[in-house]
This record gives C-alpha cells, sequence and structure tokens, in this order.
C-alpha cells in the first residue's frame, strides 16, 4: 500500500494534480457532473501537456544526437532523469518520504505563512526531493534527521521560488490566479532583471511587424516548424547523409527525416499549449475549493509552459537565445577548468522559452533575448559547477539541469562541508 501512494499516486503528476483538483471541486459541493468533469478534463489537461513534450523531446533527442555527432562534441548532457534514476537504488526510500512530508510542510507554509502557494509541478518536486536526500546523506545525515531536514527544505523550496517570481507573473498572465512551481525559478527571475536593466517593455515580441507577404509567420505553429526545420537541415548537413540514414533515419532521406522532425517539434509545442488551457481553465476553480477550506487566500503553483500562451514569439526567442549561450559556453567552460556541458535541447527550449517570456514582459524583444541568454548562461555553468560537487557523492557524469537544483545543491554542500560534516 505504501509503495502505491508513494510510486503510483504521488509519483504520477497527472493523478496528484487531479486529486487537488477532486478534493477542491468536492469542498465547494459541486455536483456530481461538474466534480467528474473537472477531475477528468485537469487530468486529462496535464496529460496533454505529458504527451506534448513526448513529442518534443523525441524530436529533440533525434537533434542531440545529431549535434553531437555533427562537431564531434564530448560532455555532460544534464538531465534530471538520469540522476534521479541513478540515485533511485541508494536514496530512493528517503526520496519518496521527503518527496511526501515536504508536500505536508508546503501546506503548513501556504495555510500560516505569507507565501500562500501550493507547488504541483510533480516531477519537480520528485527531482528537488532526490536532490535534498543526496546532498544531505553525504553531509552525514540519515533517518529521521535527513527526512525532517529533507522534507523541510523542500516545503520551503516548493513556497519561495513561486513567491520569488509572483510579481512578473502577474505581470505576464494580468491576473493573480496561479504561480509558477518550476525549479528553473533563479533563471526566469535573472531574466526578468535583466530584461528591465536592458530591455524596452513597451517593445514587446508579440509586436514584432511582420510584412503582408509573410503573414503566415504570425500563426505560431508554422514559424516554431520554419524555425526548427532551418536548425534541423543545418545541423543534419553537418551530420551527413551516411550517419542519419543508417542511425537515425532507418534508412529514410536525410533531409525530409530532418523536416519531419522539425515539424514533429511543432507539433509537440502545440500539444503541450493546448494542454496548458485545458489544465488552467479546470485547475484554478478547482483550487479556490482547497483555498477556501484548507489553505485560504493560495494560489496553485504551476509547471513553467503555463505562461507560454502569453507570449509565443518570446517562447520562440527564448528558446533560441537560451541554446545560442550554451553553445557559447561549451567553448568557456574548459578553459576555466569544467567539464564542457553539451547543450541539451530540452531544458534548454522549455527554461529558455519560459526566461524568455519573462525577460519579454520586463524588457520587451531585448529582454527577451538577453534575459533567455542569461538563462542559458546560468544553465550551463550551474550544472557544471554542481557537477564537481556531485562528482564527490558518485554521480560524476551526471547533472541536474535546471538553475534552483543547482544552486541549491551547491550551498547545501558547500554550507555541509564549512560546518566539516561532508
Amino acid at each position: 500500500m505504501l509503495d502505491l501512494l508513494m510510486n503510483d499516486i504521488l509519483g504520477t503528476p497527472s493523478i496528484l494534480v487531479g486529486l487537488f483538483a477532486l478534493i477542491g471541486l468536492l469542498l465547494q459541493r459541486k455536483s456530481a457532473a461538474e466534480v467528474v468533469s473537472g477531475t477528468l478534463k485537469t487530468v486529462m489537461g496535464f496529460i496533454i501537456i505529458g504527451a506534448g513534450a513526448t513529442v518534443l523531446t523525441g524530436a529533440l533527442t533525434i537533434f542531440s544526437k545529431m549535434f553531437v555527432h555533427a562537431f564531434h562534441v564530448q560532455g555532460v548532457i544534464p538531465t534530471n532523469e538520469a540522476v534521479v534514476a541513478a540515485a533511485q537504488g541508494k536514496f530512493g526510500a528517503s526520496t519518496a518520504l521527503i518527496m511526501v512530508f515536504g508536500m505536508i510542510v508546503n501546506i503548513i507554509l501556504a495555510r500560516f505563512t505569507r507565501f500562500k502557494y501550493i507547488f504541483l509541478t510533480g516531477h519537480h518536486t520528485l527531482f528537488m526531493a532526490c536532490l535534498l536526500a543526496v546532498t544531505l546523506s553525504v553531509g552525514g545525515l540519515k533517518g529521521f534527521p535527513l527526512i525532517l531536514a529533507g522534507s523541510i527544505l523542500l516545503g520551503l523550496c516548493m513556497v519561495l521560488f513561486p513567491a520569488l517570481l509572483q510579481p512578473y507573473v502577474r505581470q505576464i498572465t494580468g491576473s493573480d490566479d496561479f504561480a509558477v512551481g518550476h525549479f528553473g525559478s533563479i533563471g526566469y527571475f535573472t531574466s526578468a532583471k535583466v530584461g528591465k536593466w536592458f530591455g524596452n517593455k513597451e517593445k514587446t515580441t508579440e509586436q514584432i511587424n511582420v510584412p503582408k507577404s509573410l503573414g503566415f509567420l504570425r500563426d505560431t505553429s508554422v514559424a516554431v516548424s520554419l524555425t526548427m526545420t532551418i536548425f534541423f537541415v543545418i545541423v543534419a548537413l553537418f551530420a551527413g547523409q551516411g550517419y542519419i540514414e543508417s542511425k537515425l533515419s532507418g534508412g529514410s532521406n536525410f533531409i525530409v527525416f530532418s523536416l519531419m522532425q522539425a515539424i514533429t517539434f511543432a507539433a509537440g509545442v502545440y500539444i503541450i499549449l493546448a494542454g496548458v488551457r485545458m489544465l488552467i481553465a479546470e485547475i484554478v476553480p478547482a483550487f479556490k475549493g482547497i483555498a477556501e477550506k484548507i489553505a485560504p487566500n493560495t494560489k496553485p503553483a504551476l509547471d513553467c509552459p503555463t505562461v507560454f500562451p502569453f507570449a509565443p514569439n518570446a517562447v520562440i526567442i527564448g528558446f533560441l537565445f537560451s541554446f545560442l549561450a550554451g553553445l557559447l559556453s561549451m567553448f568557456i567552460l574548459p578553459a576555466i577548468g569544467l567539464k564542457i556541458i553539451v547543450p541539451g535541447l530540452v531544458p534548454h527550449f522549455f527554461t529558455g522559452a519560459a526566461a524568455g517570456v519573462f525577460g519579454n514582459v520586463t524588457g520587451g524583444r531585448r529582454g527577451a533575448m538577453f534575459g533567455s541568454f542569461a538563462n542559458g548562461l546560468i544553465i550551463s555553468f550551474i550544472p557544471a559547477i554542481l557537477l564537481v560537487f556531485m562528482g564527490n557523492v558518485g554521480f560524476e557524469g551526471a547533472t541536474f539541469g535546471d538553475s534552483d537544483f543547482g544552486i541549491v545543491g551547491i550551498i547545501i554542500i558547500s554550507i555541509l562541508k564549512f560546518l566539516g560534516l561532508s
């Protein structure tokens, strides 16, 4: 039963969010039809986002293989899932317990402090719980002290990071209905600050003038398809026809294959945006029930794609400039003695896109460009630094990707070292 609770329910984000929606609708004494409809649509919205992410990630995985082969890059691609998988054998139980009790701490903090946020991005909760389990373990903590410290720290992360971003989320959405609950917050906050310093919020990415002859580019799906087609075809030419057709495409023409992967990427973005709209439409009204009964005036903190529909052009600009920063970092990191971090397309797309939206709201077009570029530097250098620390605890060659994991991990291990505990 405990395994069912830990892995199959709390470990499944769509079910977890669905349960919150179900509880909220029941607390509001909605009709049976409204409860069933609202719960199922919430779960469905989350699953649609996941399906879109799977489609998009598949195309990005192909691109990454082409990129590494084309430019003969040897390094580490930061992957949260890889580190968590490697840690499960030794830290799986600690991770699960920290996740469960950390969520309870989150609700308590939302109820009794001014940080009124309930963090609903389940997979990131799991990733942060794993990071905390590993870093606290090497500090000599084990058993109850480890779980207690990890749970408190996780609960704090789940309210403090959304609070950090909320002033900008209000500007982006024009409302205060939900928060962003995603552990790339330091990158988004930095992007918003950089955008304010270097940009002009009056000249937003959404006001970019497109000639009538290119009016079709106003369609986000078309613009994404064309942008990614250019990327895929250029990298495919460098990777070579022989490699792609023998290793990736199953014999299909390498240019046609690249074109299809680019369009597949755009389809993934389209699916994600559709899922986001459905999720927000259902979870926000349902969440009011929980807020009113358990933790009044709280907000649901949702995954970063929830801000994508508010500035679709900034999404693309953010991704491109974050990835550009990742490419430049590949040349700088080894020069200062750090491991090469190969720019992973998945973290650069999701965090770069969100950073573009945050940079745009404070600094318009220049804000989206410079802000997401700053995010790209952060998610290149911080994982490289974390890799040095994590190498001492048995995970050399794998590192967390998003900014908050690296910042939290480095701080914890540094404090433990300073105290002579690790």
